[in-house]
């Protein structure tokens, strides 16, 4: 009798690409959530566009590459991208914008370096990046959260279809009435101006330690990342040392001048701390790969955000930051890895 087998390995792995990637999505619905509630339902739409033209993108270059399309479009990698990057742009972006951060994403930044597993760069930071200094004035056209009169119009779902695929907005109303200023915008702008940070913390947008909205915003991301932790999907190492390098030096900052440093909570929960603390700066394929290196890249993204956050030309620091770790991942690699037992080194 002849038993057929197949090769090792014979045990399956718990976890798959996939899988991964539908935990993350998984994780970033209750900060959707609060982003719809206190921002709008351009985010819905944004996410729609950017997803569409990530899977459009990556089965063109899948088909020219010869590569199976259908395989590679399951893994849902296109679909992260395209999630990431929509919740970096305003939410009343120009469909053709976030349309050309997805499509630069997925073709430049990860199918011409071979795709997923290749790619030196977080492809969704990339698009975004690529966007901020291309469109400077569409990406810093942020609506104010929708709390205690803060927002001044609140657009239905049509109403802003309409406004992201025309361009235009409903008669009698102006860019700079509906639009206001981040609130590390707010900060970076008032200390220009010789504000203090208690003087700037007395507009309505600020709340206890962030911006109004921004606050519940980041604790949504915080939440969705303590659940990728619990579920193994992310290590610490990256999250924790990201956190507190860039808690560290502002809080360093903040004892030798509080006039002009904003406090260490201010830093943690505005911008893209959190999201980029446990969505971004953890993506397995451009991230260091070893306990050691992941501390140190970690740590080198919290820096390198406070750095630019203080004395960049902009607002928030943690796309640039975590592109320029990036790039040193390989040799931070190299000198960390681990010493193999039974061997010197």
């Amino acid at each position: 009798m002849k038993f057929r087998h197949a090769p090792a390995p014979h045990l399956a792995p718990p976890n798959s690409v996939a899988l991964v990637m539908r935990q993350v999505l998984y994780a970033l619905v209750p900060a959707a959530v609060c982003y719809v509630w206190f921002f709008g339902p351009g985010l819905i739409i944004n996410m729609l566009i950017a997803c569409t033209t990530a899977l459009a993108a990556e089965a063109a270059m899948l088909y020219l590459r010869g590569r199976p399309v259908r395989k590679y479009l399951g893994d849902h990698s296109a679909v992260l991208a395209g999630v990431l990057l929509a919740f970096a742009i305003p939410p009343l972006t120009p469909w053709w914008v976030t349309a050309t951060g997805a499509l630069f994403a997925i073709v430049f930044a990860k199918q011409l370096f071979g795709g997923l597993g290749y790619n030196p760069f977080n492809p969704a930071m990339a698009g975004y990046v690529v966007l901020l200094v291309s469109f400077p004035v569409h990406m810093t056209a942020w609506l104010p959260p929708d709390v205690d009169g803060l927002a001044q119009v609140d657009f239905s779902l049509w109403q802003t279809l309409v406004i992201i695929f025309s361009g235009q907005l409903p008669p009698g109303l102006s860019w700079d009435a509906i639009t206001t200023a981040t609130p590390l915008d707010r900060v970076k702008t008032g200390l220009s101006l010789m504000q203090t940070i208690s003087e700037i913390r007395q507009h309505p947008l600020f709340g206890d330690f962030g911006g109004r909205g921004w606050e519940w915003l980041a604790n949504a991301f915080a939440a969705g990342g303590l659940w990728l932790l619990y579920k193994g999907v992310i290590r610490w190492h990256i999250p924790f040392s990201m956190i507190v390098s860039l808690l560290f030096i502002a809080t360093l900052a903040y004892l030798v001048d509080p006039g002009s440093h904003p406090s260490p909570a201010f830093h943690l929960f505005s911008g893209a701390t959190l999201i980029g603390a446990f969505f971004i700066a953890t993506d397995p394929v451009s991230a260091a790969t070893t306990d050691k290196g992941r501390l140190i890249y970690g740590a080198g993204i919290g820096v390198l955000t406070y750095i630019i956050r203080s004395w960049g030309g902009y607002p928030d620091g943690v796309a640039f930051a975590v592109l320029i770790m990036n790039m040193t991942v390989p040799l931070i690699d190299k000198y960390t890895v681990p010493r193999v037992y039974g061997h010197e080194r």
